[in-house]
């Protein structure tokens, strides 16, 4: 079973059932067992093409005429069940990223004792920490009674981790107060609840009038106000976290702070398919897109792997205790449940307590 969709209509899906092909040497076959569907994937694949999301896993060429069809990955953990590779024995289970299918043929290498690089061709020109697969029992943080909040959770926090140093990395960019747009995502709270920690700074929410009385209950922002009320936020040196992905709030926000506003991060694209009424931002500065990948490879560079990864383990520990107390984890099965899932979330149906795990 594969699950694709259109590229130029995220709105329209299809399922196949391409017949499984043939390993040749140097390849292993890896069953998908379980992964999580959140924004974060629909941000995927609205920045599929700027980001080249759709690179990491090509749809299949079966009645391509009819749609520009493509894959959006995925977070989850999956099993060895065939291999070439005297390194990667099956049964081994894995955490990463996966397209959303029942499988995945990969070319294991650049072994370590934590998991290997896919070495396929087409995925050499993205980001290595999309490449990587971690064998779960040398995975610091897994915990198999907690797979589902991994699954949902950890590569939302990644980002969340990311944001928070590569703010703190800058020196909060001469400001105090950081703004964060889609407060109720769960990117969203994660960097709210890192930044929160930090003495002296101010957390403020922005989010819809549905969810408003959710974010204030989280504890983690310091105030929280709605989009339509931006104009009401107190002037102060500031740096907007923008995970809504919406233009309209974005220059509003812009336009409130002015030369107030020291930094402006494009995270996400939670509001991914809203139609701008208005210009781009003319005041403050320029809004530029924030990759994780390109905080990792620093980090790695500063603390080394080991070092990044002690740190952000010890951060998801604190973090992942802490979410117990407000979210709720609903699994479901098929085909027919990922389409109607990926529908829910791409129409920002999602509550906002929930995440969904799915399984192919």
């Amino acid at each position: 079973m594969e699950f694709e969709v259109d590229r130029d209509d995220l709105h329209r899906s299809r399922v196949l059932n391409d017949a499984p092909r043939p390993l040749v040497d140097g390849e292993a076959r890896v069953r998908v067992d379980a992964f999580a569907l959140t924004s974060n994937n629909v941000t995927y694949a609205a920045f599929g093409d700027m980001l080249r999301y759709w690179d990491f896993f090509p749809a299949s060429a079966t009645d391509a005429g009819t749609g520009n069809w493509g894959r959006v990955p995925v977070w989850g953990f999956a099993d060895v069940v065939e291999s070439t590779v005297s390194n990667l024995a099956v049964g081994q289970r894995l955490y990463g990223y996966w397209p959303m299918a029942t499988e995945l043929i990969v070319i294991p290498g650049r072994f370590n004792e934590g998991g290997f690089q896919d070495l396929a061709a087409h995925r050499q020109e993205m980001a290595a920490a999309y490449n990587r697969y971690q064998f779960v029992e040398q995975d610091p943080i897994y915990d198999a009674m907690r797979e589902s909040q991994q699954m949902v959770l950890w590569p939302l926090f990644m980002t969340s981790f990311l944001i928070d140093d590569y703010i703190d990395d800058n020196a909060m960019f001469g400001a105090k107060t950081v703004v964060v747009s889609s407060a109720s995502s769960k990117t969203a709270i994660g960097a709210a609840h890192l930044l929160a920690a930090r003495p002296g700074v101010r957390v403020i929410g922005l989010t819809s009038a549905g969810n408003a009385d959710f974010v204030r209950s989280l504890g983690c922002y310091h105030d929280t106000v709605h989009y339509r009320d931006v104009d009401t936020l107190a002037i102060e040196d500031a740096v907007y976290v923008d995970i809504a992905g919406n233009l309209d709030v974005r220059t509003a926000v812009h336009d409130r702070y002015a030369a107030s506003l020291h930094a402006s991060l494009i995270v996400g694209s939670t509001h991914w398919d809203y139609k701008a009424e208005g210009a781009a931002p003319s005041k403050g500065p320029n809004p530029e897109f924030f990759f994780a990948p390109t905080q990792i490879s620093k980090r790695h560079g500063d603390w080394g792997p080991e070092g990044l990864n002690d740190r952000v383990g010890e951060a998801w520990s604190r973090y992942s205790r802490w979410t117990d107390t407000w979210i709720t984890l609903e699994s479901s099965r098929g085909a027919s449940a990922i389409e109607s899932v990926f529908n829910t979330v791409l129409r920002g149906e999602v509550d906002p307590r929930v995440g969904y795990v799915l399984a192919p």
